[in-house]
C-alpha cells in the first residue's frame, strides 16, 4: 500500500531573544515564555538562535561537564513543552565517537515531548573572535528533519557562510543536504555586529536562497555579551529570493508566518528580489558603509548589557570637556538613565576654564549628578614627595602621568566606595598608538569607544545631537587636547586625526602592510611612524579592559598579536 502525503501549509515562528552566558534558569524560561506564546498563534514550528540554551560564546565553560549536565537538563524542560509544537533551540550536544573533540556545537529538534533529530554544526569558524574548533567537532552526516509532511535542512550560522569565489572551507552543508529534496531551509546563528555586516549577511542568506532555490528562516541572537554585540536583524526569504520579513536590530522580537506549499510566504514582500551584493569584504575605506546610528544602538546596548549581566546599576567616568568623554557619558546616560550615571570633573593647573565649564554643561544638558574635584593640591604633592627623586630634571611625560593617573586612582576610589562600573572614554585612534596613560585615563571596567576612531567619535556626537544640543557645540569645534601641560593638543604627539584614521583603518581593519599604504598615496615617513606605535604599544592594549566591538576588527579577543613582535617597530 502506498501512503501519499498532500503537503501543507506551516507556520512558523522566529524568536529573536537575548540571553546570557550560563544562566540557565533565565534563558529556559525566555525560551518557554516563547513556546507558549507561538501556540497561541497555532504555529507549527518556533526556531530559536545558535547555543540558545547556554548563550553564545560560552567558551571555557563548556568545558565543565557540569555546564553540559545543566544544558541536558535545560533541554528535557524545554521538551515537556514541545507537544503540539516543534522545536528547535541551540545547545552544546555530547560527542559519542570516541575519536574527535568532545562536544558538538548543535541544535535540538524538539516534538512530542521528545527529542526527536539533533544537527550538528559543519563549519567551525577560528577567525577574528571566533574560536570554535578549539571546543567542537564538526558534523560527521547531514539529514534533512522530516516534519509535518515537510523536509527541514537545518544548519547553524557558519555552516550557510561558504559561499562565493573563494570559501573558506572545503565543504557546503547545503550541498549534502539538497539531495535529500528540503522544502524549506532553516538556520540558527549567533552573528555579531559590526558596522560592515548587516547587507553583508543578508546577501549570504539571499545567495543561499537563489543556489538551492528554497525559502530561508533565519534566526539571530541580539544581545551583547561582554565585547561582543549581537545585532538581530533575523530575516525570512521566499524561494524566490523576495526579502518577506526582517525583525528589528537590537532588540528582542519575534514573527510568526505562514510558509505556503509554493514556497512563497503568506506576508507582503518587503524587498523583492534583486542581484546579490558581494557579501564577503572589509570595505576599503573608513567612510564606507558606516551607519552612525547602527553604530550608536550597538553601543548602548553593549553598555546596558555588560551592566545588567553583571549585576551592576550605576556608572562613573570622568568627564573633562572633550569629545570623548562627552560622547561615553550621552550613550551611558541613555543605556543606564541619567541618574545612574556619576560624572566627575578633575581640573588641573592645565585644564582651560572653558573645558571645565563645557563638561559642567553637559551634564546639566543631560541631567546626569556630577562633580568638581580639583586635583592641583593632590598633583603639587606629588612633586614634592618626588622632588627630591626627580632632581630638578625637565618637565616631561613623567609629570603628564601623574595628572592622569591621579584622576584614575580618585575615579577608583569613588567607584569602589559606591560600587559603580568606571567607563573608560578612550578612543581607538588613541588606543592604537599609544596616546593614553597605563592606570591613568586607560582606567575602567568598560572600554565605550575603544573601537571607534577619533573621526567616528565626531560622527557619534553630531548624531547625539540630531534632535538639538546635547553635547555643547563648543566641545565639538575644539581642538583635541589632553591639557596636560600648558596649550597641549594632540596634534603635538599624533599627526592629524583625518589623516592618521585612515592610515590605521588600512593597518588594522585591512591587514595592508606598509609598502601597500604607501602605495595609496600616504606619506612613507608618516606610514612607518604610526605603524611603529601601533606594534610598540600593543603592551598597554593588553592589559585594557572589554572594548564594545563595531567594527570589523576591534582590539581585544579578535586581534592577537605578539606583545615583543619586532614586525615594523
Amino acid at each position: 500500500m502506498t501512503i501519499i502525503y498532500e503537503l501543507c501549509s506551516m507556520k512558523i515562528t522566529l524568536a529573536q531573544q537575548n540571553y546570557h552566558i550560563g544562566n540557565f534558569e533565565s534563558n529556559t524560561s525566555k525560551i518557554i515564555a516563547a513556546i507558549e506564546a507561538a501556540k497561541v498563534e497555532g504555529s507549527d514550528l518556533i526556531v530559536f538562535s545558535e547555543m540558545s540554551i547556554c548563550g553564545y560564546p560560552a567558551r571555557d565553560f563548556v568545558e565543565f561537564n557540569d555546564f553540559i549536565d545543566k544544558c541536558y537538563c535545560c533541554i528535557d524542560i524545554i521538551k515537556e513543552h514541545a507537544d503540539t509544537i516543534g522545536v528547535l533551540v541551540g545547545s552544546p550536544a555530547r560527542n559519542s565517537i570516541k575519536h574527535g573533540k568532545d562536544l558538538f556545537n548543535a541544535a535540538f529538534f524538539l516534538y512530542e515531548k521528545q527529542i526527536k533529530a539533533e544537527v550538528h554544526k559543519t563549519l567551525l569558524p577560528t577567525y577574528d573572535v571566533f574560536d570554535e574548533y578549539r571546543y567542537f567537532e564538526p558534523a560527521y552526516e547531514w539529514k534533512v528533519i522530516e516534519f509535518k509532511n515537510k523536509k527541514l535542512a537545518v544548519t547553524i550560522c557558519e555552516d550557510i557562510w561558504n559561499l562565493g569565489d573563494n570559501p573558506l572551507y572545503r565543504i557546503c552543508p547545503m550541498d549534502a543536504l539538497i539531495d535529500q529534496n528540503p522544502d524549506l531551509m532553516i538556520n540558527l546563528s549567533a552573528s555579531p555586529f559590526d558596522y560592515t555586516h548587516d547587507e553583508g549577511r543578508k546577501a549570504v542568506v539571499k545567495s543561499n536562497v537563489l543556489k538551492y532555490k528554497l525559502p530561508m528562516f533565519y534566526c539571530n541572537a541580539v544581545g551583547s555579551q561582554t565585547e561582543i554585540v549581537f545585532d538581530g536583524a533575523s530575516l525570512v526569504f521566499d524561494k524566490d529570493g523576495n526579502l518577506c520579513k526582517s525583525l528589528p536590530m537590537f532588540e528582542e522580537a519575534s514573527v510568526t508566518v505562514t510558509l505556503n506549499n509554493d514556497g512563497s510566504i503568506g506576508v507582503a514582500i518587503v524587498e523583492p528580489a534583486s542581484p546579490v551584493p558581494d557579501s564577503d569584504r572589509t570595505p576599503t575605506s573608513l567612510e564606507e558603509h558606516l551607519n552612525i546610528g547602527q553604530v550608536y544602538s550597538a553601543l548602548v546596548l553593549g553598555i546596558r548589557d555588560y551592566f545588567s549581566k553583571m549585576g551592576f546599576k550605576k556608572a562613573i567616568l570622568g568627564s573633562s570637556g572633550g569629545i570623548d568623554s562627552a560622547v561615553t557619558l550621552a550613550l551611558a546616560c541613555d543605556a543606564l538613565g541619567k541618574e545612574n550615571v556619576r560624572a566627575v570633573l578633575m581640573p588641573s593647573p592645565y585644564s582651560t576654564e572653558h573645558s571645565v565649564d563645557d563638561a559642567v554643561q553637559l551634564s546639566k544638558n543631560l541631567d546626569n549628578p556630577y562633580d568638581i574635584i580639583r586635583i592641583d593640591g593632590i598633583y603639587q604633592s606629588f612633586l614634592e614627595t618626588l622632588k627630591p627623586v626627580f632632581n630638578n630634571l625637565p618637565f616631561s611625560l613623567a609629570e603628564e602621568n601623574m595628572q592622569s593617573r591621579t584622576r584614575g586612582n580618585l575615579l577608583m576610589a569613588i567607584a569602589n566606595k559606591f560600587g559603580y562600573i568606571l567607563l573608560n572614554t578612550s578612543n581607538k585612534s588613541e588606543l592604537s598608538t599609544g596616546y593614553g596613560t597605563l592606570y591613568g585615563d586607560m582606567a575602567g571596567g568598560l572600554g565605550v569607544l575603544g573601537d571607534c576612531y577619533k573621526l567616528q567619535v565626531y560622527a557619534l556626537a553630531n548624531y547625539i545631537n540630531r534632535n538639538g544640543e546635547t553635547i555643547p557645540q563648543n566641545i565639538i569645534d575644539k581642538v583635541p587636547s589632553a591639557e596636560l601641560r600648558p596649550n597641549q593638543k594632540d596634534s603635538d604627539s599624533l599627526p592629524d586625526y583625518s589623516i592618521l584614521d585612515k592610515i590605521l583603518y588600512q593597518y588594522i581593519e585591512r591587514r595592508m602592510g606598509p609598502a601597500e599604504i604607501k602605495a595609496q598615496g600616504f606619506d612613507a615617513a608618516l606610514v612607518d611612524r604610526t605603524l611603529r606605535l601601533v606594534n610598540t604599544n600593543e603592551y598597554k592594549r593588553n592589559q585594557f579592559c572589554p572594548i564594545i566591538r563595531v567594527s570589523p576588527k576591534a582590539f581585544g579577543v579578535g586581534r592577537r598579536v605578539p606583545i615583543v613582535g619586532k614586525y615594523l617597530s
